[in-house]
């Protein structure tokens, strides 16, 4: 009799939570890069308020995504797949939106943070040498190399090259860059208080009212409260990563056991430093230094060398290196399973739904490495890179947590084996209503970033036109792949998609009560 062999990868569960939590030790990497701009507007004491408060949401939206994690242990994506399923049934392309919005955000880490390496290398090794100001423009593309962007393409390049050869190399490199990335982020968070130099600045500046006289507002109740909102907004894109763990919930060995402890302990770990990081960084640098660094990162090798001594911070800078080339190693194993989740639920195009032969999804990583090498040679400034990806992070932060309400409304009779408190779901509809509204006064008031200052810092609002159009444009190639995709598969576009999708096999293997599935499942 003839057989027919059929080659049906899936992702590999292969991972424990302390893999999670090693892959989410690359949030501190997104702490540093945000003290920049928030310290220089609302000066340290503020702004280390408000890191510890974003921190807090952080982590409690985190543990929150554990319940529908466990609900769809075999659907790979994460927060974005919460969003699908729980408004599939009222708008149908709250799923794609969810996705891109969350991918692009993800995605442009390996931008962000290849330019960033680039620059600390150069300035702590190459600093008296012509790489500071050589430069080279193409012809024809808009693209501009220096230095510090081709270390970063390298840096790209070698993330993406660890993630396509599998999955265990790429938690390896994880923990390689995880523990190098401890050492700075140590130093400089635990450090600055042992040694006392946290005490060498004043932390308790509060320069709102500086701040939007410079923009032009006047200093009143209301713009204050704006101004704050702004940064809550942009923060986010900081302190909300603890929610990365969730994505990897399919390829842990025990989805629901390890899927919260990696959630609860990157969320805890993450409020810490949070707490930890701002004060030490302003109290041993100085508001002054950090206003006066236009490449934004490079303040933090004053604050290595400030305690760690010469030599010893040197070594610490190539550590921050290596800490957030695991930035970027996070950020190409999260957002190329999102994409691929996307595809496999007929969501996108058929191309992205492929797994190698080593089990990844190879074809998403190399969207990413093309898409943020154009984002590294062609966009202005890192910052805005960041504030362009946030809107859809944020966007894709209130349908996930509006979706795991709806799922508990529409699905109450669905197997749980991580079943939260419904405190916790009232908590998440209303963190929802929250960051909707961090998002309406954050692109309303966008310009008080300083994220969109043309090259010279004469208009604040140079970018922020195309700022805005990017990043209301990644979204609407979301909803364009969802009507392509719907073509592919000879499904019609409808604006709603009820699900009779039933639960899984392996829900019900992961029930503590022992429940089994219906016969036939």
């Amino acid at each position: 009799m003839a057989e027919v062999a059929v080659d049906q990868r899936r992702l590999l569960k292969t991972i424990s939570w302390w893999d999670g939590f090693v892959i989410g030790l690359a949030n501190p990497g997104f702490l540093l890069v945000g003290l920049w701009g928030s310290t220089i507007a609302l000066g340290g004491g503020l702004a280390a308020g408000l890191f510890a408060f974003s921190a807090v949401l952080g982590a409690l939206q985190a543990y929150i995504y554990a319940e529908p994690a466990a609900m769809f242990p075999d659907k790979p994506g994460g927060l974005s797949v919460y969003a699908r399923e729980g408004w599939r049934k009222y708008f149908s392309f709250a799923g794609p939106i969810a996705v891109f919005g969350y991918w692009f955000a993800w995605s442009s880490v390996l931008a962000v943070y290849g330019s960033l390496i680039g620059f600390l290398i150069v300035g702590e090794f190459f600093a008296d040498t012509s790489a500071t100001t050589w430069s080279y423009s193409l012809p024809v593309l808009p693209w501009d190399f220096t230095v510090p962007r081709l270390i970063g393409f390298g840096v790209i390049l070698a993330c993406w090259t660890f993630n396509i050869i599998g999955m265990r190399p790429a938690v390896w490199f994880s923990y390689v860059t995880g523990a190098m990335m401890l050492l700075p982020v140590s130093v400089i968070a635990v450090g600055a208080f042992v040694t006392g130099d946290f005490n060498d600045f004043p932390v308790d500046q509060n320069i709102l009212g500086g701040t939007l006289d410079a923009y032009g507002y006047g200093a009143s109740t209301f713009n204050k409260f704006a101004l704050i909102m702004v940064w809550l907004y942009i923060i986010g894109w900081s302190t909300y990563g603890p929610e990365a763990p969730a994505t990897f919930a399919p390829e842990f060995k025990n989805t629901r056991d390890d899927t919260r402890k990696a959630l609860i302990s990157v969320g805890a770990l993450n409020v810490v430093l949070a707490c930890l990081l701002p004060i030490a960084v302003v109290g041993t640098v100085g508001y002054d230094v950090i206003l006066g660094d236009l490449t934004g990162v490079f303040f933090l090798v004053d604050v290595l060398h400030a305690v760690a001594g010469e030599a010893f911070g040197t070594f610490l800078v190539v550590c921050l290196c290596a800490g957030l080339a695991l930035s970027m190693n996070t950020a190409t194993m999260d957002g190329s399973r999102a994409l691929f989740a996307l595809a496999e639920e007929k969501m996108t195009v058929k191309w992205l739904n492929h797994l190698s032969s080593r089990f990844v999804p190879a074809r998403a990583m190399t969207v990413d490495m093309v898409l943020n090498t154009v984002m590294l040679f062609s966009f202005p400034t890192l910052f805005f890179i960041i504030a362009t990806g946030n809107l859809g992070y944020m966007l894709s932060h209130v349908l996930a947590l509006s979706g795991v309400v709806l799922l508990r409304k529409d699905r109450p009779d669905w197997p749980r084996p991580i079943k939260l408190h419904s405190a916790w779901i009232w908590l998440a509809g209303i963190l929802s209503v929250v960051n909707l509204a961090f998002i309406i006064f954050g692109v309303w008031y966008l310009e008080l970033t300083g994220y969109f200052f043309s090259a010279d810092f004469s208009d604040s609002e140079y970018y922020i036109n195309e700022g805005i159009w990017i990043g209301v444009g990644v979204l609407v190639v979301g909803c364009l792949g969802y009507i392509i995709a719907q073509k592919e598969w000879g499904r019609p576009i409808r604006l709603r998609e009820p699900s009779e999708e039933k639960p899984s096999r392996e829900v019900y293997e992961l029930m503590p009560t022992g429940s089994s599935a219906p016969a036939g499942r």
